[in-house]
């Protein structure tokens, strides 16, 4: 295995503790890890080792436990969605209470056995049948963003092919995750006889992080979390299915229903205060309809602030080291109201979304903020506003949105940024089945290529071949 980057490492973690803004992983007691504490442990071997035992039951239990446990994950998660958005929003105090709690309760839109469905072929030659396969145990690394979601919906995906988990949560939303993780491990062994399908870190640490990714009984990563974990994770040496970073922008030119694009925009920019990564971040608007845009924008709850307030916010919300800027994380997810207050002004309770005017070069286009301001940009024409969206977007592959009836505009932007998600004239949560067809998943592979997690993300193809002539017709 390729050496453990540890200073890339312990950048993640210096940088955990910034956003946390505690200057240290404030611990509790949950447990010593033993067998019977429902999957949380304090040591990452005895975690591998017990999730290791857990694979090789389920691979006995079969389909049948599969499709059992991840049911059982959906009905648990959907009926304690109040309880676990309120739990998880008191702990983290970000995002809007009312989509923590909805974010749990669309989890049955995550796919599970259904997918994992063989492939045959039968011919002059015999016939092949292929598979697919667990890896066995998996190291999965969660935000605090969406704790509990991307831990549920982790294990129907994963679980679903036949997986076992090992859990590493952001230590901001540790209590979250242990807390659903127990009750998830309850229900499985309930339904099924087998403990510790998922094994939950109690203390998250960097000595954890690295134990994860070096332990031998954990076959592959599975992260979802900013750049500094992703790289490290990268250079672990295993095989790692990254969720990485995105700036989404969003195109509005001057061929659609202004009211409407403006609606899908606060839609998706002000779900949960603008913290799912697939969020509207920045818009490029086609000068001719800018201004009648910014009044739709005003008509459908958004607030505009001054550009005084606007300077105001940036000093609050932005570092500058150098030519370049970092977020302070403060402000990350918090209401707009709040945003209003440290930009000195004041917007109505009703607001759902703050925008500003500003250039293409300002830090509210360029780094992704989280939290519900979005910057409007004018441009003279459709060109520049690929040119100045790809740049922003910086070649992250992650989402982008346009709002255009024009055919061969959407596919100039398609093909130009080339996103793992590309909606076209509907809000960003679209692009995540919900409002738009397809499936539901928190895990979206950008940096790696897999794109929205599902079950077949988590296995590995397996042939079978029967030589010669079976061929009957």
């Amino acid at each position: 295995m390729a050496d453990f980057d540890e200073n890339a490492v312990r950048a993640i973690v210096r940088d955990v503790l910034n956003k946390l803004g505690s200057g240290e992983i404030k611990s509790f007691n949950i447990g010593s890890g033993r067998s019977d504490n429902n999957g949380i442990f304090d040591d990452v071997d005895e975690a591998a080792s017990a999730a290791f035992d857990a694979f090789k039951a389920l691979s006995k239990g079969g389909f049948a436990a599969r499709q059992k446990i991840t049911d059982a994950v959906k009905d648990v998660t959907v009926s304690r969605a109040r309880e676990w958005g309120e739990f998880e929003f008191e702990e983290t105090k970000i995002g809007k209470l009312e989509h923590k709690i909805g974010k749990l309760e669309i989890i049955k839109g995550v796919p599970g056995t259904e997918w994992i469905r063989p492939d045959a072929w039968s011919g002059d030659n015999g016939i092949t049948h292929e598979e697919y396969a667990p890896y066995g145990v998996i190291g999965a690394i969660t935000p605090v963003t969406h704790s509990i979601p991307t831990i549920a919906g982790n294990i129907v995906n994963m679980v679903a092919a036949g997986n076992a988990i090992v859990v590493n949560p952001h230590p901001g939303g540790v209590k979250s995750a242990v807390k659903a993780v127990s009750e998830f491990n309850r229900v499985i062994e309930k339904t099924t006889g087998i403990k510790n399908l998922v094994c939950c870190m109690a203390h998250p640490t960097l000595e954890t992080f690295d134990a994860i990714c070096k332990n031998p009984n954990i076959a592959i990563m599975c992260i979802t979390g900013g750049p500094g974990v992703v790289s490290a994770a990268m250079k672990s040496g295993k095989k790692s299915i990254c969720a990485g970073p995105g700036n989404p922008p969003v195109i509005v030119d001057d061929t659609v229903d202004l009211d409407k694009a403006a609606r899908e925009t606060i839609e998706g920019g002000a779900f949960d205060n603008n913290l799912l990564c697939v969020g509207e971040k920045e818009i490029f608007v086609l000068d001719k309809v800018a201004d009648e845009f910014a009044r739709a924008l005003e008509r459908n709850g958004g607030f505009r602030i001054s550009g005084s307030a606007l300077d105001r916010l940036t000093s609050e919300v932005f570092e500058r080291k150098g030519d370049k800027f970092s977020l302070k994380r403060t402000l990350v997810g918090k209401d707009p109201q709040k945003l209003a207050e440290a930009a000195g002004t004041a917007c109505p309770k009703e607001t759902r979304i703050l925008f500003a005017e500003t250039d293409r070069n300002h830090p509210f286009v360029i780094e992704e903020q989280m939290m519900p301001m979005i910057p409007i940009v004018r441009v003279g024409s459709f060109e520049e506003a690929v040119d100045a969206a790809k740049r922003a977007e910086h070649n992250y592959r992650h989402s982008a949105i346009i709002h255009s009836l024009n055919v061969e505009r959407m596919t100039l932007m398609a093909r130009e940024l080339n996103t793992t998600v590309f909606v076209k004239n509907g809000p960003s949560t679209a692009g995540l089945g919900l409002g738009g067809e397809g499936y539901l998943s928190y895990s979206i592979a950008t940096t790696t290529g897999e794109g929205i997690s599902n079950p077949k993300t988590f296995t590995r193809k397996r042939r079978c071949v029967m030589a010669g002539n079976l061929n009957i017709f």
